[in-house]
């Protein structure tokens, strides 16, 4: 099975998947899902030997970049196990994790023995009051010990901070959290909320913040300069000028990224998900498991499934989500 043949209609070339290994969190944060979030039932969720089937059955069609997601991936119970696995296979350029960072003090040694490549770690704010509104729980300190565990640690390639801005939330933290990346050598991205999910805690139309406003407030502090940093994600880079670092910015809104999107998403359960701002999806389990009824081999499905990606998402603040499901349940 060769690369060419994981191509979408639009002659978008697809070498990155993201894998949700749980939909479950220890944090609970605004704008990812309510305080009172229902789970997915454990049965409904693939084995961790099915997560590496499929995995490896990517990366022979072509898949050179892994990111493992949640809900909070690290809570997931044995997970080591995957991420060796995963890293063991021939043909993977990359393997990161996206985290709360709430367990990488006791695992951040571990995860790099693993053979994972880098970590992005998410963090809103640097306030404990505040951490505590956006997340719902109390554990600013015990993420701040584990971007320092992970700090000291050779990994392939510089992690990063994710930050999801919001006005009149957390806006005035966008340089003490670019100080605090660079203060630790980490690359730092900040993104524009997605409209994914029903949320009660703020109106987005009000907390939305343009990629552009962000600019403008670093662009006031830094010296920064176009930068040709790619990462398999969207994040438009700019250079930092006196550091090896960068500052990224993630515009679902206001400059669309669809064009070169080169991405698909494995849900918790097994859906193939082709767009992050629409339902085109096709359910996995079945070809996985081969209980299915069409005789179709999971290559096969795979391939089927790349017919249904949509040429681009259409977000619009001033409707309702049309999406309905929460981040947690797509994988970060």
């Amino acid at each position: 099975m060769s690369a060419s043949e994981l191509v979408d209609p639009f002659g978008r070339h697809i070498n990155y998947l993201r894998i949700s290994v749980t939909d479950r969190c220890d944090f609970r944060c605004t704008y990812c899902m309510d305080e009172d979030v229902s789970f997915l039932p454990k049965n409904h969720i693939l084995s961790l030997e099915e997560i590496a089937l499929t995995a490896k059955t990517f990366i022979n069609m072509g898949v050179k970049r892994i990111r493992i997601t949640g809900g909070e991936p690290l809570v997931r119970k044995n997970l080591l196990w995957l991420l060796e696995s995963i890293a063991s296979a021939d043909g993977l350029d990359e393997l990161t994790i996206t985290t709360n960072g709430s367990q990488l003090k006791k695992m951040g040694q571990s995860l790099y023995d693993a053979g994972v490549t880098r970590l992005n770690v998410s963090l809103d704010t640097l306030q404990t009051e505040r951490f505590t509104q956006l997340t719902r729980r109390n554990k600013l300190q015990q993420v701040l010990e584990g971007i320092e565990t992970i700090a000291g640690l050779p990994f392939p390639k510089t992690n990063k901070i994710n930050s999801v801005v919001l006005k009149h939330y957390n806006d005035d933290e966008i340089i003490p959290l670019t100080q605090f990346a660079l203060n630790y050598n980490m690359d730092i991205s900040f993104i524009e909320e997605m409209p994914l999910g029903l949320i009660t805690s703020h109106d987005r139309q009000i907390t939305y913040l343009s990629s552009n406003e962000v600019l403008t407030k670093l662009k006031q502090h830094y010296e920064l300069s176009d930068s040709n940093e790619k990462t398999a994600g969207p994040s438009q880079y700019y250079k930092v000028a006196n550091t090896q670092n960068h500052i990224g910015l993630i515009s679902p809104h206001s400059h669309n990224f669809c064009g070169d999107c080169n991405r698909i998403r494995l849900t918790a359960e097994g859906r193939l998900l082709l767009c992050l701002g629409n339902e085109h999806s096709l359910e996995l389990k079945p070809y996985i498991r081969n209980t299915n009824q069409d005789s179709l081999t999971l290559q096969e499905a795979i391939i089927k499934a790349l017919a249904l990606k949509p040429e681009k998402h259409h977000f619009n603040l001033t409707e309702e989500p049309q999406i309905l499901r929460f981040m947690s349940a797509t994988g970060g």
